[in-house]
């Protein structure tokens, strides 16, 4: 996510760290590093003015002159200013005075507005809340098949709408169903287009007209850059629109569409899709996305990516079993099962404070080792789960052939395991984000 942007800021703004003093010609060349950074990641042209200005003004004042290090307040204002074009602060979800809240998801066809449904009732299902799922896409093939096995994979209750309905009357006995089921949310899937006509508006406008809904969120896919913020925006003057979920950001390089569609609409991202889980999406949050472009890492959501997977009493179970001397194969597992819920290894990797896309790409870290330690474990007993020290040679060659692999890969893992209480000790404890990814890849068999 905004790899090419995060390497092009980090590598102009590291000129101006080391200065002891700042003028207006360092800071001016600096900001024209800046321009081309962003407008080639596909910002706005409009928006990247606005931003430059504001940095630039605040740079040539006392607020960088009288520091007593230029450099990093200079920093600092890219990454103020950049939070601000983002619009500042998460904004939540509306909530119904008397439930259930109405959520209407638009958007262009492909966005991933079914996708997303799912993803959000999954958000509201780790809130505590009850999600209802209205399928009102009559048009695309299979959409509502789509939205029903998502309801049924979550266990949420759905209107089994058909594609002879007409929308308008679908979200309204949907309605009426959620009411009858106590749902406190109910999203809706409406129909989209390749491209925006009077029809699909028209459409739009008379469910938004029956239902009143608290929430009309634009969907938009990331990737396209400013073709999504042009959509956002004729959206926007058509329905007023109150949010936008961007799609897809995982495979954004660029950050155009981030950077650009709160400025141009003046409506706040909601929220981003990070992977086709059901778990891969979080909330926006601005002054994250800032610090993660500028390489500053990203650790609050790291830790709520955390306490998400892992609960407060598992926790404590695993530090009282690692001071006990009592970690075994069977925890070790069900933690990397746990890991690999919260996302690539890479991905988490790239929150630590100081880990740029470069240190990335050089690191030797691997997802699909984690499936082979998986692999091994579960060609275990469970009696040599509990007690590793049991494995003997015959052992190792049947668990090999168990999972696939090597006595070797074997051999590996149980030697490394027997490091494992310090490992993940001293890894709670670092600061160094090298130290910490090395640590990591120490117990992966390669």
């Amino acid at each position: 996510m905004f790899e090419n942007l995060s390497q092009k800021l980090t590598k102009s703004l590291k000129r101006l760290q080391g200065h002891g003093r700042l003028s207006e010609d360092n800071i001016s060349q600096a900001l024209k590093e800046v321009k081309m950074a962003l407008l080639e990641a596909d910002v706005n042209f409009r928006v990247v003015k606005a931003f430059l200005k504001s940095v630039k003004a605040r740079a040539i004042g006392e607020e960088v002159q009288g520091s007593l290090t230029p450099g990093q307040q200079f920093i600092k204002i890219v990454n103020d200013e950049l939070t601000a074009i983002m619009g500042e602060e998460n904004v939540a979800l509306s909530k119904a005075d008397n439930p259930p809240t109405i959520i209407m998801l638009v958007g262009l066809q492909g966005s991933g507005k079914t996708s997303s449904i799912g993803k959000l009732a999954k958000f509201c299902l780790q809130k505590g809340g009850r999600p209802f799922l209205v399928p009102a896409d009559i048009y695309r093939p299979a959409a509502i098949d789509q939205l029903i096995v998502l309801a049924d994979t979550l266990g949420v209750p759905y209107y089994p709408s058909t594609t002879t309905q007409d929308p308008v009357d679908i979200v309204k006995v949907g309605l009426q169903a959620a009411h009858d089921q106590k749902a406190d949310y109910v999203f809706l899937d409406t129909a989209g287009r390749l491209h925006i006509d009077e029809v699909l508006m028209d459409e739009l406008k008379r469910v938004k007209t029956a239902v009143d809904p608290h929430e009309i969120l634009f969907v938009a896919d990331a990737m396209t850059g400013q073709d999504a913020v042009n959509m956002a925006k004729a959206f926007n003057d058509q329905l007023d629109v109150t949010g936008i979920l961007l799609t897809k950001m995982d495979g954004d390089a660029r950050g155009g569409a981030a950077l650009s569609i709160r400025a141009v609409t003046q409506k706040p991202i909601k929220f981003i899709t990070v992977g086709e889980k059901l778990e891969n999406l979080e909330a926006f949050h601005p002054e994250r996305i800032a610090s993660r472009i500028l390489g500053m890492g990203d650790i609050v959501s790291l830790i709520e990516k955390a306490q998400n997977t892992f609960s407060e009493r598992e926790a404590l179970e695993m530090q009282s079993k690692l001071q006990r001397n009592e970690f075994t194969l069977d925890d070790f597992r069900a933690q990397l099962r746990a890991m690999r819920n919260m996302g690539s290894m890479k991905d988490l990797l790239g929150m630590l404070p100081g880990v740029d896309s470069k240190m990335l790409k050089s690191a030797d870290v691997d997802d699909k080792q984690l499936v082979r330690i998986d692999a091994i474990i579960s060609s275990m007993t469970p009696e040599e789960r509990r007690n590793h020290n049991i494995i003997n040679g015959s052992r190792r060659t049947r668990i090999a052939k168990g999972s696939g692999t090597h006595v070797r890969d074997i051999n590996r893992l149980l030697k490394q395991f027997g490091q494992m209480r310090k490992m993940m000790t001293k890894i709670s404890k670092t600061t160094n984000p090298r130290k910490a990814m090395q640590m990591m890849q120490n117990f992966m068999p390669r």
